[in-house]
């Protein structure tokens, strides 16, 4: 089994991937910037790394993820502001790849986001910046060399999800729980023949098994 690094661990998606990747027998190391976040990721049995992202430095992030196999990257600024939303979700995966490249991680999974995103709504500047951000940091990951996944969910919902989903390499958008988004992560994460890859994600028909074993080539 793998040791794996997550940053947004304490979030929607990362606090639901984290039991089910321990479920599996990899050990889990996950980034927290709360106090009270310290407890809850000792109680799922997740090795908790205390940082801001508004402040970690990419050395930082070398020695944090030092003797790991694979990094996973579910965090977002949640509409905090333009400068929030850079660092976070721009700046942050970039140091995380060049953390990855230091310490020879070969495998990096990352979050984004389905940019065809309510196309048909009116325009807002501070969303395109986030789309605009996500994408720059998908480019970045294709160019990396690393062995890696981009999933992109559409809208987030709140649930866990029946487990029923539409992936693959391009969909219709729609709304994904938060559930089913980390049963494809760790699905995908315990599946390392896929890779090089980016899936949009929505709930749909199809088990994961399905979905998974549908995007296998």
């Amino acid at each position: 089994m793998s040791k794996i690094f997550i940053v947004g661990v304490t979030g929607g998606v990362g606090s639901r991937l984290a039991p089910k990747l321990l479920k599996s027998g990899h050990e889990v190391t996950g980034l927290y910037r709360n106090e009270e976040q310290e407890k809850f990721l000792k109680d799922l049995g997740v090795n908790p790394f205390f940082a801001d992202l508004m402040d970690i430095t990419t050395e930082d992030l070398i020695e944090a993820t030092k003797g790991h196999d694979i990094i996973v990257f579910s965090a977002g600024a949640a509409g905090s502001g333009t400068n929030r939303t850079t660092v976070i979700d721009y700046e942050t995966p970039v140091k995380l790849l060049k953390a990855a490249k230091v310490n020879n991680i070969s495998r990096f999974y990352i979050v984004s986001a389905f940019m065809d995103s309510i196309r048909d709504k009116p325009r807002n500047k501070s969303f395109e910046h986030y789309i605009k951000m996500k994408r720059d940091a998908d480019n970045e990951v294709v160019a990396s060399n690393l062995d890696w996944v981009i999933l992109r969910p559409g809208t987030l919902v709140t649930s866990e999800g029946d487990g029923l989903v539409n992936l693959q390499r391009a969909i219709p958008y729609g709304k994904v729980s938060r559930g089913n988004v980390a049963s494809v992560l760790d699905a995908l994460i315990n599946e390392p023949s896929i890779k090089n890859e980016i899936f949009e994600l929505v709930d749909g028909n199809s088990t994961i098994s399905e979905a998974i074993k549908a995007v296998k080539r």
